[in-house]
């Protein structure tokens, strides 16, 4: 295969499986890549062995802050699917393919003033929230932040352990009351965590109850992430009460994207 410019070949150096259907995987970063917290980038592998085979790309928003030397992602398997049945069988050492761009709006540019953060996701769409997390920027934005991810079992709470040490005082005194990190379980009953979908427990109040906090479009600013229906929903819950989903030349308290 020619070598490319808009993308290059870089190396697993880690992988991690949260199920086994559900992992994270790491590699090396192409030089000059640059990119903004809660951004995507496509990842590629050929579709055959031979010279002349096809490219196979899929966006993966990156889980790894702007700042660190290596590349993180967050993926499901999907049985039907071309590429995540191939990377989940990746070793450390295997070669895949990175384009050099990256694209996406779910970003703190898209907003202006603001106290409090919401970020709401389901499944893999905490991805990209990750990477805002790990960037210190948000920290020194935002008053406060709350991180909402829904899944449907208590063992798809991937990044479980790294977002209640966000709220450590062992870790840093300074982030303590900063962040709150809400788990809402569909499937199952989990201790701790909220039962129902996010738009069931914002409909019925639930949701702010559980945080003790206000949404308001005047000081709340909300970035969605996930699937179709949950986009969809949440779009007309949040532009019903009155926030506009933001826009280049016209920036809002509304971001969303969908996940796949």
């Amino acid at each position: 295969m020619q070598a490319q410019t808009k993308y290059s070949p870089q190396t697993v150096t880690g992988m991690h499986f949260w199920t086994p259907t559900i992992f994270s995987f790491k590699t090396t970063r192409p030089p000059g890549l640059q990119f903004a917290a809660g951004q995507f980038v496509r990842i590629g592998l050929p579709e055959g062995d031979g010279e002349g085979a096809e490219m196979i790309w899929r966006p993966f928003s990156l889980v790894s802050s702007p700042a660190e030397d290596t590349l993180e992602f967050y993926a499901i398997t999907i049985p039907e699917g071309k590429l995540t049945p191939r990377l989940a069988q990746l070793k450390v050492g295997d070669t895949l393919f990175v384009d050099h761009t990256a694209y996406g709006f779910l970003t703190l540019d898209r907003f202006t003033g603001g106290e409090d953060l919401w970020l709401l996701a389901t499944g893999t769409g905490l991805a990209p929230f990750m990477s805002i997390l790990r960037d210190p920027a948000v920290w020194h934005r935002f008053k406060r932040i709350f991180v909402v991810h829904s899944v449907r079992w208590q063992h798809d709470l991937a990044y479980y352990d790294e977002l209640k040490q966000f709220s450590h005082p062992d870790v840093d005194p300074s982030l303590v009351d900063r962040l709150h990190y809400v788990v809402c379980v569909t499937r199952e009953q989990m201790p701790g965590a909220l039962n129902g979908r996010v738009t069931s427990l914002l409909a019925s109040g639930e949701l702010e109850r559980a945080t003790g906090a206000t949404l308001d479009p005047a000081t709340s600013r909300i970035m969605v992430c996930g699937n179709p229906d949950m986009i969809k929903a949440l779009r007309a819950w949040f532009t019903d009460k009155g926030y506009a989903v933001s826009r280049t030349a016209m920036p809002g308290p509304l971001v969303l994207e969908k996940q796949w």
